[in-house]
């Protein structure tokens, strides 16, 4: 992505974004209590968190915006007593309902406008630049109207959609997050930080090494640069925060994070950005550390293999594409350390990529107090049967290759006529952009088990994601990923073609086993780029 399809104000246009400070900002008063965030520097404060009881979940929403300083457009999920993006704590087989509100003033420009039938219960068939939705990402949850749907669900100004959730009773216990999903304006509003996490509990009866740590819940996030008229080279596309402390460029104040002496901790970490990929290390004096990783996308590493046991993999830095997320085990530095910081490394997405240099996030203190952080719980019971138990030793009933591509790469003779599109295609079928009125490129059956080769066409990394479901990597590059090695994702990268030889690729196992039914989506996660029309529609149909 070049550097000219950047965002004006995080993706809204002036006029809207005007409006919109008009609308809400009467005063700093009111404009001090909307979508807050912090001051660069400053210590990083833990999300709110909202816990299910007897197994539900009641949670209203408002959907707000506001204008921060720099003129950048901000977006936030609020309850009405004023906690923005709180972590949602549930159990597996809870049910959740979200009463959302979209209190931004009506859009002034008109996206599109369904051209199918539709009953208003679901959807509202115009969308405009203040339309919502919110996708509940990594959950394995039915993609029906009321529930995890993002085709054709738009909430527009002034209207309250609910949203009620059955969280499956064999939901892998980890970390998951929500988030908008309205195509064509997903990227803005995720820049402008109306994200959230998802914690599905139990992760310690999983993986014992875990119960009864202080867990550290953050959120990562992508902004448009404060400033981007800056000094410091390399220049990146896009300034990050960690739980709204913002990090900006040129000088990358860290902000701060501090860890009781001799203690051990769980982070729970996020990349919630909408296009920034991120490659997390932490050193203590210059030297990576030890993370002992127990879960990746919400699956406890090492969980699936029918020994109901998690593992743990011990790395020194973990790379986190738009939407992956990490939990793993830290140990806080030393007393005698004086350069402890979490950091992001620089990560080469080919040429036609974002710059994405290294970073810090947060400088990391050995505290005398002792933390404040909620502790999980003992293990409480054995665990039950795991989601995607024995599925390496099945044999798929399909086998498709899909690949990415986009318009403006001068390696195709006939590049498609409208100019800096994004594809995924199916191999053998017409490239096209996304459409939510588009028929399903693939369909399947409910119980499918499915292989999928998907290569990457082009100069630069894309994300691949689908909804609904998880899937297990098998190759990357044509390359076995070793069996002990292999782990369940909903988000991973494609390597960038540097223009010779074969098409960089992975391959994938896609579990199709569970109760989902119905129309959802795949796309690549770097948000710009599904805006742009690199997403499609599957359908899995009903048994029988």
């Amino acid at each position: 992505m070049r550097a000219s399809m950047r965002s004006i104000l995080g993706g809204i246009p002036i006029v809207v974004a005007a409006l919109i400070a008009a609308a809400l900002l009467p005063s700093a008063a009111q404009a001090s209590d909307t979508c807050l965030r912090g001051t660069p520097g400053s210590e990083v404060p833990a999300p709110p968190d909202l816990y299910s009881k007897n197994g539900s979940l009641h949670v209203a929403l408002n959907y707000l915006t506001t204008v921060d300083q720099a003129g950048r457009t901000l977006f936030c999920y609020q309850t009405p007593d004023g906690l923005e993006s709180p972590t949602l704590h549930v159990q597996p087989g809870d049910e959740v309902q979200i009463d959302l509100t979209n209190m931004l003033p009506p859009g002034g420009n008109v996206h599109r406008v369904s051209a199918k039938e539709s009953s208003l219960e679901c959807r509202d068939n115009v969308m405009s630049d203040t339309s919502i939705n919110m996708h509940f990402h990594g959950l394995n949850i039915s993609p029906k109207c009321h529930s995890d749907e993002t085709i054709h669900t738009l909430v527009n100004s002034g209207e309250t959609f609910t949203y009620k959730l059955k969280i499956p009773a064999n939901e892998p216990p980890g970390l998951y997050w929500y988030h908008p999903h309205v195509h064509e304006i997903a990227s803005a509003a995720v820049q402008g930080g109306a994200t959230g996490a998802i914690i599905v509990e139990g992760i310690e009866n999983i993986q014992p090494a875990v119960a009864g740590l202080p867990q550290r819940v953050l959120v990562l996030r992508d902004q448009p640069l404060q400033n981007p008229l800056g000094y410091r080279a390399p220049v990146p596309f896009w300034d990050v925060s960690i739980n709204y402390v913002p990090v900006p460029y040129p000088a990358y104040p860290p902000a701060i994070i501090k860890m009781a002496k001799g203690s051990q901790e769980f982070w729970r970490v996020a990349n919630a950005a909408a296009n920034t990929i991120l490659d997390l290390e932490v050193d203590y004096e210059g030297k990576a550390q030890p993370l002992q990783v127990v879960g990746l996308d919400g699956v406890p590493t090492g969980s699936q293999d029918g020994k109901r046991q998690g593992t743990i993999v011990t790395e020194k830095h973990i790379l986190l594409p738009p939407a992956a997320r990490a939990e793993f085990i830290l140990a806080a530095p030393p007393h005698s350390t004086t350069k402890a910081y979490l950091i992001t490394r620089t990560i080469d997405g080919g040429p036609a990529s974002d710059s994405n240099p290294t970073r810090p996030f947060a400088q990391i203190i050995a505290s005398d107090t002792p933390d404040r952080l909620a502790r999980l719980p003992e293990r409480s019971r054995p665990p039950h049967p795991q989601r995607f138990e024995d599925i390496a030793s099945l044999r798929p009933s399909t086998h498709r290759k899909l690949y990415f591509w986009e318009s403006t790469f001068a390696a195709h003779r006939k590049p498609p006529a409208d100019a800096q599109k994004f594809y995924i295609a199916v191999d053998g079928q017409d490239v096209h952009v996304y459409n939510p009125d588009n028929p399903p490129d693939i369909t399947t059956t409910r119980g499918a088990v499915e292989d999928w080769t998907i290569e990457n066409h082009t100069e630069e990394v894309h994300e691949f994601h689908i909804h609904q479901i998880h899937f297990l990597v098998l190759q990357v590059n044509g390359k076995d990923v070793p069996p002990k090695e292999r782990q369940w994702r909903d988000t991973y990268q494609v390597p960038y073609w540097t223009g010779t030889g074969p098409y960089p690729s992975i391959k994938i196992r896609m579990d199709f086993r569970g109760a989902v039914a119905g129309d959802f989506v795949y796309h690549c996660h770097i948000l710009d780029h599904e805006d742009r029309g690199m997403m499609a529609i599957i359908r899995v149909l009903p048994k029988g």
